[in-house]
């Protein structure tokens, strides 16, 4: 049998460990609470990309014709026969504005009107910048809208190969 000295050496010796293990343990640290995610910003919509040339810049028109007037377009394939084709003349100005549309070509009066209010529509368009030539303050370009038979559009610039 153990003597008592030896068995309060023992209970020294595990109160020792204890306490040996109580001195490394660490609480782990207490971290700030953090509330539901916020909402994100309101993203601002970026400013148009300025086109490198008029065929890209045709495509940010035709592209705004189109959102502005989603009630009138279709998409997918053109019909055999177009009821309607119509061409405008259009002018748009250093700001963006429409300073002219023209029918160059239309045999369908209604067709050309409902052109003529998708691009009043669309207003105001990117500004053609650095595409203007010197001295001009209106760059004109035609763009032309095919109907269908429901008297929607698609506009040449986008509608791509048939």
């Amino acid at each position: 049998m153990a003597s008592r000295s030896q068995h309060t050496l023992r209970i020294a010796l595990a109160a020792g460990a204890a306490l040996l293990l109580a001195s490394c343990h660490k609480e782990p640290p207490v971290l700030p609470k953090v509330g539901p995610p916020a909402p994100p910003a309101a993203a601002t919509p970026a400013p148009p990309r300025a086109a490198a040339n008029l065929d890209e810049y045709k495509v940010q028109v035709a592209e705004r014709i189109l959102a502005s007037n989603p009630q009138q377009t279709f998409s997918g394939r053109l019909p055999p026969m177009l009821p309607a084709i119509v061409v405008l003349d259009i002018g748009i100005d250093r700001d963006g504005g429409v300073s002219e549309a023209r029918v160059h070509r239309s045999r369908d009066k209604a067709a050309s009107k409902v052109a003529l209010a998708a691009l009043a529509a669309g207003t105001p368009y990117p500004k053609p910048g650095h595409l203007l030539r010197f001295g001009h303050k209106t760059l004109v370009f035609s763009e032309t809208f095919l109907f269908n038979k429901d008297y929607q559009f698609q506009l040449r610039t986008l509608a791509g190969p048939q």
